[in-house]
């Protein structure tokens, strides 16, 4: 299957992810779409409508009484997991698995209302509820049309996905067996711990690399803000270093530039990658160590910035001449990144309704600038960009919040160089709730495909997933086979 060279082009553009193309997907896979209801939970609204949920299905290792391996597809189109948790494919011959990668609403071109989707009158369709009875309603189909009413259904999923995936497995436990949550913050989502660990944690990656590297990383905006203090020539100072396609105007301008610098650490610590990755951007091998020597062998604190934050946006080749922060980095109610096009909207007002994100970097804790969103921000934001109150409690509700423990059968991994970890699960809940530290590891490395670069610490972590996988179906098939 091919894409013209347009269609690539504008879904790029469209896009979360940051990219020059987005990669055909690399395993074998067969494009399919659903009839899903546009609103599973009043009849009245739309009726009996339907729109066209998008999936991938990989049927090519499957062995008829299989299981069913599920992708809660997250905040992009399903061809970006679906190219990076490679994890699923590998084992997947192992247990003869039908492989199915379904694409949440509103994103990718799972859109409800096609171009209407992101009026505010149509946005309310954008919940997690809906995202996750849509899944609910797919297994149950395709389960009945292929014939396989009894085949279990184990679901995988990395950050967003890794949460949707717990979710399955508390709300739907007589659909999905077990669930493979990776890299899921589900605890500072629902508003249940710290909202200050993630930069926290981006600023000790990179002191773990080189003690030095924070300091030089706070010099350097302190510069800045000198610079930017002195007006117009500061601004053309700035930018010029900086680089940037259209010189600074106004302090507005200058804050904006702040957070495209942050978005760039925040990448570089998430996508800390033992080799070259193209997911959610095009990063070498240990970003995080290759832009701590770029600030430390410098010739000043401010180069070096310029240097190591243009590392996430400059993965063009031939590398580009000028950066358009506007175009590369969108402030949203997320300070760790909405990314771009339709997707940032969608990923912008799911932030601005149930999802809590972290509250922004202070400058004390962190290495960053003081770019607080407090509460009260957020909820003017909101208020004024959607006309919506955020419900910072309601995870904690509908998601269990520190209630997990009354569920089972869920995998919690968490990568601990991955910023997000301290918003997870990080310690056994049950003997099945499991918490699995993966040393050395970024965000949901396990659900990558085998690389000769991994580290031992991710090759136990997925061994250790697959057994109890294994054990999850062995004992779904022995009850199966005593009431047959």
């Amino acid at each position: 299957m091919e894409w013209p060279k347009q269609m690539m082009l504008l879904i790029c553009l469209l896009s979360v992810w940051m990219c020059s193309a987005i990669p055909l997907p690399q395993y074998p896979y067969k494009e399919k779409y659903f009839d899903q209801s546009i609103d599973h939970f009043n009849l009245e609204s739309y009726g009996q409508r339907t729109y066209r949920q998008r999936y991938f299905v990989t049927d090519d290792y499957w062995k008829k009484g299989g299981p069913v391996f599920f992708y809660t597809g997250n905040e992009g189109p399903i061809e970006a997991f679906f190219n990076n948790t490679g994890y699923v494919f590998d084992i997947a011959p192992e247990f003869g698995a039908l492989i199915i990668f379904a694409e949440h609403r509103y994103y990718g071109k799972s859109l409800p209302l096609g171009n209407q989707s992101f009026t505010p009158s149509n946005l309310g369709l954008l919940t997690i509820e809906q995202a996750l009875a849509d899944y609910a309603t797919l297994i149950t189909s395709l389960r009945e049309d292929l014939g396989i009413p009894d085949s279990p259904v184990v679901v995988f999923g990395g950050s967003y996905g890794g949460m949707l995936s717990a979710y399955m497995r508390m709300k739907y436990p007589h659909l999905v067996l077990g669930a493979l949550a990776a890299s899921a913050p589900v605890y500072s989502t629902a508003n249940q711990s710290s909202q200050t660990y993630f930069f926290e944690t981006v600023t000790q990656d990179f002191h773990d690399v080189d003690a030095r590297c924070p300091d030089i990383v706070r010099a350097a905006f302190t510069k800045l803000n000198q610079l930017a203090a002195q007006g117009t020539s500061g601004l053309k100072e700035i930018s010029t270093t900086f680089k940037l396609c259209k010189t600074l105007g106004s302090m507005a301008e200058y804050y904006h530039l702040l957070g495209w610098i942050r978005n760039s650490f925040t990448y570089q610590a998430m996508l800390d990658y033992p080799y070259a990755a193209s997911f959610m951007g095009n990063l070498p091998a240990n970003p995080v160590n290759v832009s701590c020597h770029m600030l430390v062998d410098a010739s000043s604190p401010l180069e070096g910035l310029a240097m190591s934050s243009g590392l996430y946006y400059n993965s063009s080749n031939p590398p580009l001449k000028c950066f358009d922060i506007f175009a590369e980095f969108i402030q949203c109610a997320d300070p760790t990144g909405c990314g771009l096009g339709t997707d940032s909207t969608a990923w912008d007002y799911q932030a601005c309704t149930e999802i809590t994100l972290p509250a922004g970097s202070n400058g004390i804790t962190d290495m960053f600038p003081n770019m607080p969103f407090t509460p009260d921000m957020r909820t003017s934001y909101c208020q004024a960009t959607y006309n919506v109150t955020p419900r910072p409690e309601w995870l904690k509700i509908q998601g269990f919040g520190r209630g997990l423990a009354s569920s089972s059968n869920i995998i919690f991994s968490n990568g601990l160089l991955d910023p997000w970890r301290l918003g997870g699960v990080t310690e056994d809940l049950s003997e099945s709730i499991v918490a699995i530290p993966v040393p050395g590891g970024a965000h949901h490395l396990d659900l990558r495909g085998s690389n000769p670069k991994d580290p031992e610490s991710v090759v136990k972590a997925r061994n250790k997933e697959k057994s109890i996988i294994k054990g999850w179906i062995d004992d779904w098939n022995q009850r199966k086979d005593k009431t047959a």
